[in-house]
């Protein structure tokens, strides 16, 4: 014997459980912003890590970002299922109004908040990416610099494009004092 375990895999399955254990939920989170049916999110979640263990390299495990360009991918190829727009809403609608992050927000009466209709007209006047770069931020949870590395676009882009974006959002929802999302 050579002091090494009888299992050749077994770092193999040591590094893919942690890569699992710290991106299930996020990964979960990010594709029930596009998908409504329970089962569905479930077989993507389980493409997505299915794919990790297949490329899986011990020496650099992958992260979040590799594993929601994964999902965006599956989500991609199966665009002609409906989306849960009211949950993306309510995401967007608790970050973008910081109904409980800002300070002084619980004590803000409910008929100063936007309502989802609101919101979605407000999100109406974004453009593709802006959208996109609201959504990642505000629904995901994404820095700056990962939703750079998911959309492959420099740093101080997104930035600028997050700043316009929600500069946008707040006038069209009437939310001039709201301070921005810290980044």
């Amino acid at each position: 014997m050579t002091g090494r375990s009888e299992d050749p895999n077994s770092l193999q399955d040591e590094v893919f459980t942690r890569v699992f254990d710290a991106h299930w939920a996020a990964l979960r989170h990010h594709i029930e912003g596009a998908v409504a049916d329970d089962d569905e999110v479930t077989e993507i979640v389980s493409a997505v890590f299915l794919e990790a263990w297949t490329r899986l390299d011990v020496a650099r495990p992958m992260g979040r970002v590799w594993l929601f360009r994964v999902a965006d991918r599956e989500l991609r190829a199966r665009s002609g299922r409906t989306a849960s727009r009211r949950a993306v809403l309510d995401a967007v609608h608790h970050g973008m109004a910081g109904t409980t992050e800002e300070p002084g927000a619980a004590d803000r009466p409910a008929e100063e908040l936007p309502d989802r209709d609101s919101v979605l007209r407000a999100l109406g006047v974004l453009t593709a990416r802006q959208r996109r770069i609201i959504m990642l931020a505000y629904w995901d949870g994404l820095t700056e610099g990962e939703i750079s590395e998911l959309m492959r676009y420099p740093r101080r882009g997104v930035r600028t494009m997050l700043r316009r974006a929600e500069k946008r959002m707040r006038d069209a929802l009437g939310l001039e004092g709201a301070s921005e999302r810290e980044g």
